[in-house]
């Protein structure tokens, strides 16, 4: 079983997401108010928080939504996750669609650190049935 430790938003593309806390899933959309939200394979995009204590370790100043996830999770192992995996987050379902993606620019994350986790450990999904996610909501793998 896993846990939602944050829900993050950004209304415009290339900036850092906040973390709201709470927000709706809209189906085959994304994060209402997200500016990467759209009928698209990538609607939510998804890091673990133990993904990011990686970077921590390495002296960066991280947090939920630095690396742009709109969902932060514990105890999941999301990039061993296959493509089609359903996910209950909170209120919501979701479907993995991408493991990791190829970043086409360095971040500023990686001009710091040399390294960035997302393109590896990050995952894909898009909603199947929309609701509220919550940090302190659970998120498990559907059977």
């Amino acid at each position: 079983m896993g846990k939602i430790i944050a829900v993050c938003k950004s209304e415009q593309k290339g900036e850092r997401k906040v973390n709201v806390g709470s927000a709706r899933l809209v189906e085959n959309f994304g994060v209402e108010g997200d500016a990467h939200g759209g009928s698209w394979h990538r609607q939510v995009s998804l890091l673990a928080v133990e993904s990011i204590t990686k970077m921590v370790e390495k002296g960066l100043k991280v947090g939920p939504g630095d690396f742009a996830e709109n969902i932060t999770t514990e105890g999941i192992d999301l990039a061993n996750l296959a493509v089609g995996t359903k996910l209950q987050a909170g209120q919501a379902l979701l479907e993995v669609t991408q493991i990791g993606k190829k970043c086409h620019a360095r971040c500023a994350i990686y001009e710091q650190a040399g390294d960035c986790i997302m393109p590896r450990e990050g995952i894909f999904a898009r909603v199947l049935k929309g609701g509220i996610v919550s940090a302190g909501d659970s998120i498990d793998i559907v059977q």
